[in-house]
């Protein structure tokens, strides 16, 4: 009889089980509230992103002495390729008549102003967006939108510049937490019937998933109330995809340990407990290695980045309590009838015994050096494909799928119009320095013109024009030049901002936070290898291989970005993001191979324990990998760069790390090494020959 006390004999107890499921039942109806507040809790306004030290966020907040509120311009480009005419004028002064009656308008509406080239005409409108502004900003240029494109007689109108932008990526964000939600259980459910076939068990990892969801969305409201964590639509949508994802991984590794021990015992409850004694650790150990990666964010400066970072770790360890306590507790509740048509039997043959994981592991074990120097030979050739990525940031035209009118709208005020245009710079510093803060901008290179000085409480606010488009190389090298211009003016105390300058310093922010986070992961997750696996030789041979798997799927999605998808850039952000991820998910099956291999080896010697392991595992990792990948590929369906290449390269990644690093790479590297996995501790026990690895022609015997 199996020791069965302990956490593991008190979730799957005969009576106990209730108490477990009693447990989560009150706990989801007493914070399922909260859940529902997430939503309203969100911010994603400049200062919620951007580093609260960037000069960019210093301007926005000395801007509310100049107005009572954020001010978002609406900037409407009018063209005519054959020429404006008299009649476009006359349509476009009434225009800006009416429009300085819409709701919201905050003050003087500026034009129209000709274009040298006199195809076009501009208008620009200062928009109201406090946080009731926030929530009405689609409404308010819809509002604008029917005075500009009404009787335009083939006149071509668009609204573009921030309220634009704004107003066309809240449209894009609208509904995404119920569609994206919805995206991810049926993927998560197809998978899963494909998986085991049974038209019952999908159910179980689906409601224990949907509860973790809702009690982690509570857990972080609450850390919003009361800790001052910031949460935005990108970290909110990542936890739908993380949670299922991973809550889903843990739910099938469990299953396979489960189903192992079924055939061995005859009561399901004793099976459930040495099922969670055996894989808990490896469970635990995984959840912490990504947890900890995620809370590695924050050492961010971007506190958008540095809020994913808590909001993430949060799922993943309220995953872990599910899945080690609600969803074992369903499982032996419904009992062996769930697996139906294939219920498990006391006393049938193991999966492990035979099948194409063992015939796989066969295979490396006669020439696994040969094997895993070929493997890492092919990563690295996808990994060239890393030449091809321009990682630099995305202008704001570039950040969507399609194309949408305030895009549109932007590439005609390039066109006609200095490039920054409607998105000027703003200084602000002292009072006593506004000549001298005007003078020294005037002579900056890059800057098209400069406007008057506005004084007002001790404080000076002056705005300039670049002439290249905001986020373009030489729009950051005139914003470096601009702040080292007004640096140097005495007593000015000056910093440079605007929408222009918040593109600079977000690109900035994420390219340090790239250089600094991602040394801070690789240590963090090589000293928990090192406790969990007690060696110092495996964790650096996993850290390795994970690596060259990232560089693989980044170059491969870099290579495919380019030339499939048509995208020619990627958020700055993009490779922090992407890394993070794979590390930890890489990592994460990872320990569930090393960790089974381990517990064979000191039964059978580190070659043949690498061949159970790969042949006890490959399935079900295998099945684990395949469902995070399609979660996380769930975000391809937004409309926006960012995310969809966050969702491909995650998923593509997962999926490389799943099939080739993990199955074949490791396991030849495993083999190879033999007992030297293990250095300076001890493994094999030397009761099982290590001629098993040396024997090429003969299949190693399962136990």
């Amino acid at each position: 009889m199996a020791r069965t006390g302990g956490v593991p004999g008190l979730v799957s107890g005969r009576r106990t089980k209730w108490i477990v499921l009693a447990v989560w039942i009150v706990l989801f109806m007493a914070l399922g509230s909260l859940a529902g507040k997430m939503t309203d809790a969100q911010e994603n306004d400049t200062a919620a992103w951007l580093p609260s030290d960037a000069q960019s966020t210093r301007v926005s907040e000395l801007q509310k002495k100049f107005q009572a509120t954020d001010e978002f311009p609406a900037v409407i480009i009018y063209e005519r390729a054959a020429g404006t005419t008299p009649a476009d004028l006359a349509k476009v002064k009434a225009d800006a008549t009416a429009l300085a009656d819409v709701e919201g308008v905050s003050g003087p509406v500026q034009g129209p102003t000709p274009a040298d080239d006199g195809q076009a005409l501009q208008v620009i409108v200062p928009i109201e967006m406090g946080p009731a502004g926030q929530l009405k900003v689609v409404e308010r240029v819809d509002a604008i939108r029917a005075i500009v494109l009404n009787g335009n007689d083939g006149l071509n109108s668009y609204v573009t510049g921030p309220m634009g932008f704004a107003a066309d990526n809240t449209e894009a964000f609208e509904g995404i937490d119920t569609t994206l939600l919805s995206a991810t259980v049926l993927v998560v459910i197809a998978l899963l019937l494909l998986i085991y076939r049974s038209p019952v068990l999908w159910l179980l990892p689906v409601i224990s998933a949907g509860m973790t969801l809702v009690l982690a969305q509570a857990v972080i409201y609450l850390l919003v109330e009361n800790t001052g964590l910031v949460v935005n639509s990108q970290s909110v949508a990542i936890l739908t995809v993380l949670v299922f994802g991973i809550g889903t991984d843990y739910a099938l590794l469990l299953i396979a340990r489960y189903r192992e021990e079924l055939r061995t015992h005859a009561d399901r409850h004793e099976a459930m407990a040495v099922a969670l004694r055996r894989s808990g650790p490896a469970v635990i150990a995984s959840a912490a290695t990504v947890a900890v990666g995620m809370l590695c964010l924050l050492f961010a400066d971007m506190n958008s980045t540095k809020g994913l970072g808590p909001v993430a770790a949060v799922g993943v360890v309220v995953a872990l309590a599910a899945m080690l306590t609600l969803f074992p507790a369903l499982l032996v509740i419904f009992g062996r009838w769930v697996f139906w048509p294939a219920k498990p039997k006391v006393g049938s043959a193991r999966p492990s015994d035979k099948g194409g994981w063992a015939r796989l592991g066969t295979g490396i074990a006669r020439r696994p050096r040969t094997i895993w120097i070929g493997t890492s030979l092919v990563l690295g050739v996808m990994a060239l494909g890393l030449t091809q990525l321009n990682a630099h940031g995305l202008a704001f035209e570039d950040s969507f799928i399609d194309k949408p009118a305030s895009v549109a709208g932007q590439q005609l005020v390039n066109k006609h119009y200095a490039g920054g245009a409607g998105q000027p710079l703003i200084i602000i510093g002292n009072a006593a320095a506004a000549p001298a803060l005007q003078q020294s901008l005037q002579g900056t290179e890059g800057i098209a013109g400069v406007g008057a000085p506005e004084v007002r409480g001790g404080l000076v606010r002056i705005e300039g024009t670049l002439q290249a488009e905001p986020g373009s190389p030489a729009a950051d090298a005139t914003i470096e030049r601009a702040r080292k211009a007004v640096a140097t003016v005495d007593g000015a105390d000056a910093n440079v901002g605007g929408f222009a300058a918040i593109t600079y310093d977000t690109n900035t922010a994420n390219n340090r936070d790239t250089k600094l986070i991602i040394p801070i992961v690789l240590i963090a997750v090589l000293l928990i290898l090192m406790v969990v696996l007690r060696a110092l030789v495996a964790p650096l041979v996993l850290i390795a291989t994970v690596v060259l798997s990232f560089a693989a799927a980044m170059g491969l999605s870099a290579f495919i970005f380019s030339n499939v998808f048509g995208f020619d850039a990627s958020d700055s952000g993009f490779p922090l993001y992407v890394f993070v991820f794979l590390v930890a998910v890489g990592i994460d099956y990872n320990i569930f191979l090393i960790t089974r291999i381990k517990e064979e080896a000191l039964r059978h010697g580190t070659r043949q324990g690498a061949l159970i392991g790969l042949s006890a595992t490959g399935g079900v990792i295998t099945s684990a990998g395949l469902v995070l990948a399609a979660t996380f590929a769930v975000l391809t369906s937004l409309p926006l760069v960012l995310i969809v290449e966050m969702g491909f390269a995650i998923a593509l990644g997962i999926l490389l790390d799943t099939f080739i690093v993990r199955s074949v790479l490791v396991t030849a590297l495993t083999l190879d090494l033999g007992p030297k996995m293990w250095w300076p501790g001890k493994v094999d026990t030397g009761t099982q020959p290590e001629t098993v690895a040396r024997d090429r022609g003969k299949k190693p015997e399962l136990v």
